[in-house]
């Protein structure tokens, strides 16, 4: 295991939110940089980040340690305890300790009966600094951390450690060694790693000042050394040269802590308790019988169009597995229909699938609106479905709440996100920890741009501005401000619920990923990101809530209940002229989208005459796109020629004059012209939108020969 034998058992990333300062992506770094072949990583109380660790380390050929540092009371004390996770077992124990803890515990501390109860597969290090042992050194009871080992070492036998640390801080070294000694424990040295290196100290400790608070300049707040820090194995063999031993215990629970957590395939529950031929046949069935209705209700008359394109998208709903995903959407959309809840007519990609729209999932003919199902899901490209579902805001919780009632309490939950320190935000923080004058600081905070959608980071903010750099110059404190702020921006602040995000699970939550709640809600939400939780297994549902939707129902029931109209905004039509005449005047306050100075401006120019003109400038309505706006108004207005490039791509092209405007126009001009698949078509098209530039150099070949092919 690498030619040095000690190994980083300690370390501590951004998800102990304001107290560690390291991103999982340093600590990688730091360990290649060292030669280091395995870490440990101990988070306070939680496991946000322990999938995404587990996958970067191992990215990198080094072992993941997954542990956790633990909040517990004894009956005279408390402090935290280091569990480490042996084996898959260990892992489950450390998700129930954690999960407990933010579920029942309220952020508090677990009682250590719970580790008599949950300890199998952990290994224990007893010692370092804050812990309950040392805690109890700190008030002078000896005797009670003498007996509260010997407790520890009933229930873990061989797998417990006393812990030894050298860091100037609540070290307790003599008395730690008798304790072993006495008990005939095995020792081992451990380092707290809360930041990169020596140099990083006083920016670690003003973000210890930002989490408690207060200033830096406190005298009566606790601070720590700067010892804290990722030292090189080096570092820490010659800081115990006396104690060989202790440094070998670390390569030791290195070996014996062979466990990394695991991506895993997507995991849905049965829909109904159907087996996976029984979800088969109720998607065929529901979808038949929705198309049936539908071809009624809306007078379709090229129905083998219609037919044809159902049992296409069934056969590669059924080839990649996804009836249940269907039919559990439709469920619970059909079940907020049925109580009057206001839901969004469908958008994004899902969209333009034809299964949908016979489900009730969204309620427009993708068909009619030319919409192409390979945008949402492509066997080519496997990815899950993922259907952006409006709900009216006032009671989306109602939906929520049925949810839980069908697939279980323990077996729904929302999803976490983290907020970060971006450029403004921690610059007032450092700022005010360093006691300097507000107007002072907000001065220079006001300098940095602020835009959210793309925001600026320090550094560029800094290199853009020469007023931020001659305040630097020439103030020392707005040069510290400024430094810190530097080492401190994009680490986590804080974590809450993401707004649209649910997972569903085919087992109680727990028994996969760690679960936690946000003191502003009942619901639990995972431990893991976005990301992170569907890489974990777990399909995401999205719930949004949206305002637009409420005003609309309050409009309507105020129109039914004052004009005695049973109007229905499903079958309002989309060819009204006085609605378009409306348009025309730029009188649109309040109006979805279409409410901005800029907007109103290119709708009195426009003068849209149809839906597909709306359409269209919600999509060319923003920045790049936009540059086209008056292109496609002066052929509207005949005072322009469409170009269409190549009079194979007129038929596409007709109705948007020849702009492409659609992520649908980009597949059908690649298949027209260089005899694309569609589903090779929406792998181009997911380059061009995420600018993969290595994607985009490979399509460029594939383009050019298929059109060359095709002359």
């Amino acid at each position: 295991m690498g030619s040095l034998n000690y190994i980083p058992l300690r370390a501590t990333s951004q998800y102990s939110l304001l107290e560690g300062a390291m991103q999982i992506e340093n600590i990688v770094a730091k360990a290649i940089n060292h030669n280091i072949p395995a870490v440990g990583l101990t988070d306070r109380n939680n496991l946000f980040g322990a999938l995404e660790f587990s996958e970067k380390l191992i990215d990198k050929g080094i072992q993941p340690i997954i542990g956790c540092n633990l909040s517990f009371y004894d009956q005279k004390n408390d402090g935290s305890i280091v569990c480490l996770a042996k084996n898959e077992q260990g892992y489950k124990n450390l998700i129930k300790l954690s999960s407990e803890l933010f579920l029942t515990n309220n952020y508090e501390r677990l009682s250590l009966n719970r580790l008599s109860e949950l300890n199998e597969g952990l290994i224990l290090l007893t010692g370092g600094y804050g812990s309950l042992i040392n805690n109890y050194l700190k008030s002078g009871l000896k005797k009670n951390a003498v007996e509260l080992t010997k407790n520890l070492n009933s229930i873990f036998q061989d797998r417990i450690y006393i812990e030894i640390q050298r860091m100037g801080k609540d070290d307790f070294e003599n008395d730690l060694l008798d304790i072993a000694n006495d008990i005939r424990l095995p020792v081992v040295a451990s380092n707290t790693i809360f930041f990169e290196s020596k140099d990083r100290f006083t920016s670690h400790d003003a973000l210890i000042a930002i989490k408690d608070s207060t200033t830096v300049n406190n005298s009566n707040r606790e601070i720590l050394t700067n010892e804290f820090y990722f030292k090189s194995p080096e570092e820490m063999i010659d800081l115990f040269n006396d104690m060989p031993e202790a440094i070998n215990n670390t390569l030791e629970i290195a070996y014996r802590t062979s466990f990394k957590v695991s991506r895993s395939e997507p995991r849905l529950p049965r829909f109904s308790g159907l087996d996976s031929e029984g979800e088969t046949n109720e998607l065929v069935n529901q979808a038949k019988e929705g198309l049936k209705k539908k071809i009624l209700e809306n007078k379709i008359t090229n129905e083998e169009v219609y037919w044809d394109r159902l049992n296409s998208e069934l056969d590669i709903i059924i080839s990649m597995n996804f009836p249940g995903y269907f039919l559990i959407v439709a469920d619970f959309i059909k079940w907020s229909k049925s109580k009057n809840i206001p839901v969004g007519p469908g958008r994004g990609s899902g969209a333009g699938s034809l299964v949908a729209w016979a489900l009730t999932i969204t309620d427009l003919d993708p068909i009619k609106f030319n919409l192409i199902f390979e945008r949402f899901l492509n066997p080519e490209r496997i990815s899950l479905p993922d259907f952006d579902i409006d709900f009216c805001q006032d009671r989306r919780e109602e939906v929520i709440e049925y949810v839980q009632e069908k697939y279980g309490k323990d077996s729904v939950a929302q999803i976490i996100t983290f907020g970060s320190l971006q450029s403004r935000a921690v610059l007032r923080d450092v700022g005010r920890v360093l006691g300097l004058p507000y107007g002072q600081v907000d001065r220079i905070c006001k300098l940095v741009p602020n835009n959210p959608a793309n925001p600026t980071t320090l550094n560029e903010a800094i290199e853009g501005d020469i007023r931020i750099r001659e305040e630097r110059d020439n103030d020392d404190d707005i040069a510290s401000m400024l430094k810190i702020g530097l080492e401190l921006e994009g680490l986590y602040r804080n974590a809450s619920t993401h707004a649209a995000g649910l997972v569903i699970g085919d087992v109680p939550l727990q028994n996969t990923v760690p679960l936690y709640r946000d003191p502003r809600s009942e619901m639990p939400v995972t431990q893991f990101n976005m990301k992170w939780v569907e890489a974990s297994g777990l399909v995401k549902f999205d719930f949004l809530g949206l305002k637009t939707l409420t005003v609309i129902d309050k409009a309507i029931n105020l129109i039914n209940q004052k004009k005695g109209i049973n109007l229905d905004i499903s079958q309002i039509p989309l060819d009204d002229k006085q609605t378009f005449d409306l348009l025309g005047t730029g009188n649109t306050i309040g109006i979805f989208q279409l409410e901005s100075s800029g907007m109103q401006d290119v709708l009195r120019n426009m003068k849209p005459d149809c839906f597909e003109d709306i359409i269209a400038l919600v999509a060319l309505y923003r920045p790049g796109p936009m540059d086209n706006i008056p292109k496609y108004i002066a052929c509207k207005k005949g005072d322009e020629k469409p170009d269409y490039m190549d009079s194979r791509l007129e038929k596409i092209l007709k109705e948007t004059y020849g702009v492409i405007i659609y992520q649908e126009q980009v597949m059908q001009t690649a298949q027209i012209l260089s005899n694309y698949t569609l589903g090779e078509a929406d792998i181009l098209r997911r380059a061009m939108g995420k600018k993969i530039k290595s994607e985009m150099d490979a399509q460029k070949e594939r383009f050019i020969s298929g059109a060359i092919n095709n002359n």
